[in-house]
């Protein structure tokens, strides 16, 4: 899981990120609201932790804002707010689940991969002009055409198609198509980019292109009706 801990406590940002880190998955931590505001709309996480009370910018506010502005991305409420009306109160603001402090890590954990896989099987076709991605069966559609995805190559393109437009960072990308223990080493991400770039071309997908940013990353380009980006 690539994890966005919103969190200002520094021995509970210490604890969530060693135990979460020796698990294997990738943590992101922001201290303040409204940087969180930022990340959380921008990057493509798989789970949010929250906490509820934040300098800046409180978590149920947040909260609101992401949602308002479509943001899906599973969130757990993590607060010492645990009265039934807080409760109430935070998972009809938009969040996905709600675990009071203190708590056993043990069950924070099996909450997170239970909020990832609820979105893994959610998620439905992704249209992007004239080109589809179905997640379910794993394939670039356009029109009678459809070209098969590998694993890597599947979760490679959708880290790109989630917000297209946007430059994603290498070190996101490799995280969530090799995982984040991958070091990264060598030109592997430029040799998949490759892979799906050919796959483009064979699709005659001319709407949808995989730009290189440099000093960044890559984006995936939509263009628009009259051929704009």
């Amino acid at each position: 899981m690539e994890v966005l801990l919103v969190e200002d406590e520094e021995k509970m940002v210490a604890l969530l990120q060693r135990g979460l880190t020796e698990e294997g998955h990738g943590v992101d931590v922001c201290s303040e609201g409204r940087e969180a505001l930022e990340r959380g709309a921008r990057d493509g996480y798989d789970v949010i932790i929250l906490d509820w009370a934040l300098p800046g910018m409180d978590g149920l506010t947040l909260l609101k804002h992401w949602r308002s502005a479509g943001v899906r991305t599973p969130v757990l409420m993590l607060t010492a707010r645990g009265t039934t009306t807080e409760k109430v109160t935070g998972l009809r603001s938009g969040a996905d689940d709600y675990l009071v402090k203190p708590f056993d890590f043990d069950e924070l954990l099996a909450r997170l991969e239970a909020l990832c896989r609820r979105g893994e099987t959610e998620d439905g076709p992704l249209r992007l002009g004239g080109l589809v991605l179905d997640p379910r069966r794993r394939v670039l559609r356009r029109g009678e055409r459809e070209e098969p995805l590998t694993a890597r190559e599947f979760a490679l393109f959708s880290a790109l198609a989630k917000h297209p437009g946007e430059p994603q960072v290498r070190a996101r990308l490799l995280a969530q198509a090799w995982g984040p223990d991958f070091d990264g080493s060598g030109n592997v991400l430029e040799v998949y980019v490759g892979y799906l770039r050919t796959k483009l071309e064979r699709l005659e997908a001319t709407d949808v292109t995989i730009r290189s940013v440099r000093g960044v990353g890559y984006k995936l380009v939509v263009a628009t009706g009259d051929g704009a980006p």
